[in-house]
């Protein structure tokens, strides 16, 4: 009974005595993922078979990952809410559209309310080994959107995508 009673007291002092140490360890590790910029865990595709991508849902809940449209990098959130691809001005000038031949025309209704949008087409959306062509898109104002959002413009054109397991699994 003794032995037993110093052997707890020894292992709770033991315990006791490595807890600064292994709480500082801990907090290492927090700080670590905290300051890993949301990119950096969600945004590169995982590796899959050809014509699939995967994304890893981040920190805020969404997925979210590089697109290359028409060529060129952006970095977009996946929006199943949204019936187009949406990009601001300032992504579609970068894509090789003219602010000056954008009609804006189009009245779309978005969370923050009724607004007016232009439509272009985006010759190629890229993610992972996906490739869609001919991709319809809103542009809209740099006050409206700051973010480019991937709907279901885009989504509509793979063969299917399922999101489960914080994993989204796009096949084409």
């Amino acid at each position: 009974m003794f032995a037993r009673t110093l052997f707890t007291v020894l292992m709770l002092a033991l315990s006791a005595s490595q807890w600064p140490t292994i709480a500082a360890k801990v907090e290492a590790m927090l700080a670590e993922r905290e300051t890993t910029a949301p990119e950096d865990v969600a945004a590169r595709p995982t590796n899959a078979p050809s014509g699939q991508t995967v994304l890893t849902m981040g920190p805020g809940g969404h997925y979210e990952g590089t697109f290359k449209m028409n060529g060129k990098p952006v970095e977009a959130m996946v929006d199943t809410g949204a019936s187009l691809v949406a990009i601001n001005v300032s992504t579609a000038r970068r894509l090789g559209f003219s602010p000056a031949s954008l009609d804006f025309r189009h009245e779309v209704n978005t969370a923050n309310g009724s607004i007016k949008a232009a439509h272009v087409v985006l010759d190629r959306v890229e993610i992972g080994s996906i490739r869609v062509r001919e991709v319809d898109a809103f542009v809209l104002s740099d006050q409206a959107l700051s973010s480019t959002l991937v709907g279901m413009s885009f989504m509509k054109k793979l063969k299917s995508y399922t999101a489960e397991d914080r994993k989204l699994r796009m096949i084409q």
